[in-house]
């Protein structure tokens, strides 16, 4: 009796052993428990950065004298703000901030070099996109230091008084979309991208994979049915479960966030049919290449990973270096963010989100495409 609680190092080291060649015959789990702890001191070593520079930014000059061209050198200078335009009317510079082109608009007023060495104190406007206010807020704090201290040497001599009292130059910031900095303003809309993406891929990745483990693959098999057929027969319900979630999270970010919708919502729920077509392409793709439930769900966790950290939901995405950049843009969540911050906040249409929509639809047909072919080869 006693001898069935006596601990043995021969069983025990059976049962590791057979362990260890579980695992090894089972690559496709090994390597998801080696990739995904590379991925993650990959992304937050090098892709994520919570103080972003280099910020793209245009400039309304009105003004060409040289103490407006100082200014502007000197605010490039701080690190913070790279100008890859210049801009002559208002309304274009509204239509770049609300398209996501720049992310500052920095404006010299005409006279300001004559203003200046009045002692008048001209006034330059800086429009921000503070829909995300992380990727905004340290490159405002670094502009008033840059403001004060920019036009040193050219107030020297005889203008020299101009640096007796206050500064200069007044800084005017108008933060728009989101002037109160409020954080769930941006965190809210996006995690509709998120839930829709996380719960989408896993539950259509254990679609098939569940079919082949109850041993109902037969039955598909035996059905005049062709592979689109099956993979789009098997998406519409979870379209229709996709919807609910935007609607329990749109009530929530009104009633409980008071997150301001600006745009169609009809607009939004039109674009979310790609954006959530897409997720169950990537999800039916993985249920063809798992072997069961479990690999199902490693690889949906796999692809989610690097979709919450580059898409620009946790972290500003143009702190995030050009190699991480590039991965970004190639997920669906990244431009699925920028879409429903861009109608819920800022009010786009159409024709301002329609460079975010051609990606995702891209990225649904190569994923569908993808699955289909598996599919088939499942079936034969």
């Amino acid at each position: 009796m006693n001898g069935r609680w006596n601990f043995s190092l021969k069983r025990f080291w059976a049962i590791a052993v057979k362990e260890f060649i579980q695992m090894r015959r089972d690559r496709l789990t090994f390597g998801i428990m080696v990739g995904i702890p590379l991925l993650q001191l990959v992304f937050f070593g090098y892709a994520i950065n919570s103080d972003p520079k280099h910020l793209p930014a245009a400039i309304v000059l009105a003004d060409n004298g040289p103490q407006g061209r100082t200014l502007l050198y000197a605010i490039e200078n701080s690190g913070y703000f790279e100008f890859v335009r210049e801009i002559r009317t208002e309304a274009e510079a509204r239509r770049a901030l609300a398209r996501g082109q720049v992310q500052f608009i920095v404006n010299i007023p005409e006279n300001f070099s004559r203003d200046l060495l009045r002692g008048q104190t001209p006034a330059i406007l800086v429009e921000a996109d503070a829909t995300d206010p992380a990727a905004t807020s340290n490159a405002i704090g670094a502009l008033r230091t840059v403001i004060n201290s920019a036009l040193e040497k050219d107030i020297k001599g005889p203008v020299d008084y101009l640096a007796a009292d206050a500064p200069p130059v007044e800084l005017r910031v108008h933060a728009l979309y989101n002037p109160e900095a409020i954080t769930q303003y941006n965190i809210v809309p996006g995690l509709m991208g998120v839930v829709l993406t996380m719960t989408m891929i896993v539950i259509t990745g254990l679609a098939i994979t569940r079919e082949s483990e109850r041993g109902t693959m037969e039955n598909l098999l035996s059905m005049p049915t062709r592979p689109l057929e099956v993979m789009i027969g098997k998406i519409v319900p979870y379209i229709l479960v996709g919807y609910v979630q935007v609607g329990l999270i749109l009530l929530a970010a009104k009633l409980l966030f008071e997150v301001p919708m600006a745009g169609s919502l009809a607009l939004l729920l039109a674009v979310t049919l790609v954006f959530v077509a897409a997720n169950l392409a990537v999800g039916l793709t993985f249920s063809t290449i798992a072997e069961n439930q479990l690999q199902a769900v490693q690889m949906s966790f796999f692809f989610f990973l690097p979709s919450l950290l580059l898409s620009g939901f946790m972290f500003p995405f143009r702190g995030m270096p050009d190699w991480a950049q590039i991965l970004g843009e190639a997920l669906p969540l990244t431009h699925f963010l920028r879409i429903v911050r861009g109608i819920l906040l800022k009010g786009n249409g159409l024709a301002d989100i329609a460079p975010e929509i051609w990606p995702m639809a891209l990225f649904t047909a190569v994923a569908l495409a993808i699955g289909v072919k598996r599919f088939h080869r499942t079936l034969d």
